[in-house]
């Protein structure tokens, strides 16, 4: 048995899409790399090379999300049967592990126990613009170094159990937490303003064809062109977050166990997710990772 497939969706987003293949792909290999090409899109499938590329109809409906998550569900529980450990999430979520620990994210996987799932600690990559002029070319650590905790990422997004994720993949059934030390989920939404302006506009024009509201699209509000907010703005409060020294992310950790329980009775389980307004700058070790 294999040890570890990587599952994602994508429409259009090139960028993120080729951080995730060079992420992935390079690591696993990308005949263990599965793409849900929604739209079948042809940038995707030619970036996408070498990869086991599913293509779907790109057609606006509404429940986009839900029906997503459905189908994400149904190959995670197929592949289940041939791979150890599904990584499976968003185009801009990116599993890594720490490099003061010894190997590889495969290596590591390789050696964690079947029947879990894995809840790395979620950390958005902010681009700060008053001091980043920097522009992304290949690596995206390096010219970008500071993060925020974002507990809304600190997703169960890697799975060897038998259990159903909940839409968005912030929730699955699994009854224990596991959160290793050294796992970071990594969310690039932020990494780059211009990418930002150009992801944005893309994803406004799709609810806007959709025509339907959030709740009928059951998907973020930050999709809808009205809920966006002005963009430089959005970045410019970056530098406003409080700097914290060092990078110890084990309070977070502890905090996801302390708050810990069932989501009421929908069979899932979660934990408190505040915002906690505080940014870290990455460890040199970290930069050219992703």
């Amino acid at each position: 048995m294999q040890t570890v497939a990587a599952v994602t969706m994508v429409r259009d987003d090139a960028f993120f899409l080729k951080a995730w293949l060079r992420h992935y792909g390079e690591m696993f290999g990308r005949e263990n790399c599965y793409i849900v090409n929604h739209g079948r899109g042809a940038e995707v499938a030619a970036l996408a090379e070498g990869c086991n590329i599913i293509g779907i109809p790109g057609d606006p409906h509404k429940n986009f999300d839900v029906k997503r998550w459905g189908l994400l569900n149904n190959i995670v529980g197929g592949l289940r049967r041939y791979y150890r450990h599904i990584i499976v999430g968003d185009v801009d979520e990116l599993v890594i592990l720490d490099p003061n620990t010894d190997g590889t994210l495969l290596e590591f996987l390789d050696a964690t126990p079947d029947g879990r799932v894995l809840t790395p600690v979620g950390l958005e990559i902010i681009h700060r613009i008053d001091v980043e002029n920097e522009p992304i070319s290949d690596r995206i650590v390096g010219p970008r170094r500071h993060v925020r905790p974002a507990p809304h990422y600190s997703k169960p997004c890697i799975v060897s159990a038998p259990v159903k994720i909940a839409r968005g993949g912030h929730f699955t059934q699994g009854s224990k937490l596991f959160t290793p030390d050294d796992l970071y989920l990594m969310h690039l939404k932020f990494c780059d303003f211009n990418t930002y302006v150009g992801v944005m506009d893309h994803r406004n024009q799709v609810t806007a064809d959709v025509q339907a509201t959030s709740k009928e699209a059951a998907i973020g509000r930050h999709w809808f062109a009205q809920a966006r907010g002005e963009d430089r703005a959005v970045f410019a409060a970056f530098a406003d977050l409080e700097m914290v020294d060092g990078f110890d992310m084990r309070p977070i950790r502890r905090k996801m166990h302390r708050t810990f329980k069932p989501r009421g009775d929908t069979g899932y389980y979660q934990f408190d997710r505040p915002d906690y307004g505080t940014q870290y700058l990455l460890p040199e070790r970290f930069v050219g990772l992703i």
